[in-house]
């Protein structure tokens, strides 16, 4: 049995080198096929760094009316640390928030202006109110609206609370990143089909160059199994020899964007994901590759080789 599966092997690889164009053909389309696998995963992993490091600097910032206590305030901003969801309560008197509005504009000298025209400081103090997980600032928005949890004469201390502003706008970015996830898994969906149905014509084009050599085999009384199996090893190889050229070709190319993604996606670099991941993408990548190629020369093998 081990003589007979090595003999297979063998066969196959001899088809895979001695019908070296018919083979470079699926290997191309597999290799371009698997590229988009892997820069779908790259894509999804950047999204998703990018939106996790938006929620992580995204806050509650409870404002309040200028003649706000400052007592009342602090009393509030106790009341919300001791709540389990919150991480961390930041005070901001009126001084502060003034100092804060004038150094975010001071290249508008108009708007300086404006400001010393009035009478007294036009702004409020600030509770920036960070959560432990950004699916819990609904939990807290509500708190902040409760009369119960805030207490009596709190609430009319409010003046804004610009939580469902910042929802609106992650709830926006999510759905460009699951759209976009799903743009990346349809293409490479579609690449897949493409690569199944070269791989099965190159399969189908093998078999028709060794029909003599098929007919030969089957005189001298071959089974079924060891006529078949060198096709599909052949395809096997389409996937692998694919795969290894795929993983060759990230190596340099994340390596090339490894400093530009760093700066633009908030500190991922491509090149060290690629090296701290590179055993999920040799098992995706080959496995992806093998699996093609394995099945697009079965189903070519069971169509066009009748034995």
């Amino acid at each position: 049995m081990w003589t007979s599966i090595k003999r297979v092997i063998k066969a196959g690889v001899v088809n895979f080198y001695r019908n070296g164009f018919v083979s470079l053909s699926s290997v191309l389309i597999m290799t371009v096929t698997l590229f988009v696998i892997g820069s779908v995963i790259f894509l999804s992993a950047t999204l998703t760094t990018s939106l996790d490091e938006i929620k992580s600097k995204v806050d509650v910032n409870v404002y309040f009316l200028t003649g706000a206590k400052e007592e009342e305030v602090q009393a509030l901003a106790q009341a919300l640390r001791t709540l389990p969801e919150v991480k961390d309560v930041e005070y901001i008197s009126r001084e502060q928030a003034l100092l804060d509005f004038k150094k975010r504009h001071e290249n508008d000298e108009l708007t300086l202006q404006a400001l010393e025209e009035l009478p007294d400081n036009p702004l409020g103090a600030v509770l920036n109110v960070r959560a432990k997980d950004p699916s819990q600032y609904e939990g807290i928005a509500r708190f902040l609206k409760s009369d119960t949890a805030l207490g009596s004469g709190v609430k009319d201390i409010i003046d804004e609370v610009n939580y469902y502003d910042n929802k609106t706008a992650i709830d926006k970015l999510s759905r460009i990143i699951i759209s976009a996830e799903k743009l990346g898994f349809g293409l490479a969906f579609l690449l897949v089909i493409i690569s199944v149905s070269i791989a099965f014509n190159t399969i189908r084009l093998v078999i028709y160059i060794s029909r003599d050599e098929i007919g030969v085999m089957r005189l001298v009384g071959a089974s079924n199994k060891y006529i078949r199996g060198p096709f599909v090893v052949s395809g096997i190889l389409f996937g692998v020899v694919s795969s290894l050229l795929t993983l060759a070709l990230f190596y340099p190319l994340t390596y090339y964007l490894g400093d530009s993604t760093e700066n633009f996606f908030s500190g991922l670099n491509l090149f060290r994901y690629y090296l701290s991941h590179f055993g999920e993408f040799f098992l995706i990548i080959v496995g992806s590759g093998s699996v093609l190629g394995a099945i697009s020369s079965f189903l070519a093998v069971r169509r066009y080789l009748n034995v």
